[in-house]
């Protein structure tokens, strides 16, 4: 998929602290849905709180975010026209899409939490001779 907020098949909790890692509210990302095959999540978050929203495919390919019972569906012909139709407010999500969690962005903040691991297990290692 060529969006660089998709992140494929990530977890829940791994979606989880890329957006409180962002820190804004309307920071968002898609992931692949863990329990629904086929399903998109877009995730938002809004208040430390993550809000997810379903997408799914139509016959036709369209994409719609599933909505609650009696509220009008409105489809897409893809990921970006649904993406930039949410990027303005009062559209039905919690928040506007504001601020995208790109790939790269997770692939950076993977690399500081391996690099801030490692001291912690040299520190561990030093006083592991030691009582304390």
């Amino acid at each position: 998929m060529e969006l660089s907020c998709y992140h494929g098949g990530i977890s829940k909790s791994v979606c989880e602290n890329l957006l409180l890692r962002k820190g804004k509210n309307g920071s968002y990302l898609l992931r692949d849905s863990e329990s629904i095959s086929g399903a998109l999540c877009l995730c938002i978050l809004y208040g430390r709180i993550i809000y997810t929203y379903r997408i799914f495919q139509n016959c036709n390919e369209d994409y719609k975010v599933e909505t609650a019972d009696g509220v009008e569906e409105k489809y897409f012909q893809n990921l970006k026209a649904l993406i930039s139709y949410y990027e303005n407010p009062n559209k039905g999500l919690v928040h506007c899409l504001s601020y995208p969690v790109n790939t790269n962005e997770a692939e950076q903040s993977q690399i500081q939490v391996k690099s801030s691991i490692r001291p912690i297990i040299l520190l561990e290692d030093t006083y592991a001779g030691m009582s304390l």
